[in-house]
C-alpha cells in the first residue's frame, strides 16, 4: 500500500458488509469510517489493521468520529492494536470519539492507557 486511501470490506454479521478505509502518511496508519466496533467485527477489524501495518508503519490512528457502537470486545481489539503498536515503538491515538464513546473509555479508564484526542482539540 502507498500513501494515499485504500477502501477495505469486510463482513460484519450474516450476509452485511462494513466499510473502513486506511490512510498511510509518514509512519502513521490512520483508519476511519468505522461505525461499529464489537462481537460481529472486532476479530475482522483487528485483522485487517494488522494487516494494513507495512513494516514502516509504527502508529495508529483510529477515527472514532463516526463511530456509534463501541463495547467490551471492541475495546480489547483497540488493547491489542496499541500492543502491536508499542512493539514497534508507536502509540495508538484514538480521535474524536462521540459523547458516548467518551464516556466509555472513562468508565473503563481506558483514557489513562490511549491518547484520545477530542473535537477542537488542538494536538
Amino acid at each position: 500500500m502507498k500513501d494515499g486511501i485504500s477502501g477495505v470490506l469486510f463482513q460484519k454479521g450474516p450476509g452485511r458488509l462494513m466499510r473502513m478505509k486506511f490512510e498511510v502518511r509518514g509512519e502513521t496508519l490512520t483508519v476511519v469510517e468505522v461505525r461499529e466496533l464489537g462481537a460481529e467485527n472486532f476479530q475482522d477489524f483487528r485483522e485487517r489493521v494488522r494487516a494494513a501495518m507495512l513494516e514502516k508503519l509504527r502508529n495508529i490512528e483510529i477515527d472514532l468520529s463516526q463511530t456509534n457502537f463501541l463495547d467490551s470486545c471492541g475495546l480489547g481489539a483497540l488493547i491489542s492494536l496499541r500492543k502491536t503498536a508499542n512493539s514497534r515503538n508507536g502509540k495508538v491515538r484514538l480521535l474524536y470519539p462521540n459523547p458516548r464513546v467518551l464516556l466509555l473509555f472513562d468508565i473503563t479508564r481506558m483514557h489513562n492507557i490511549f491518547e484520545i484526542v477530542k473535537r477542537g482539540s488542538s494536538s
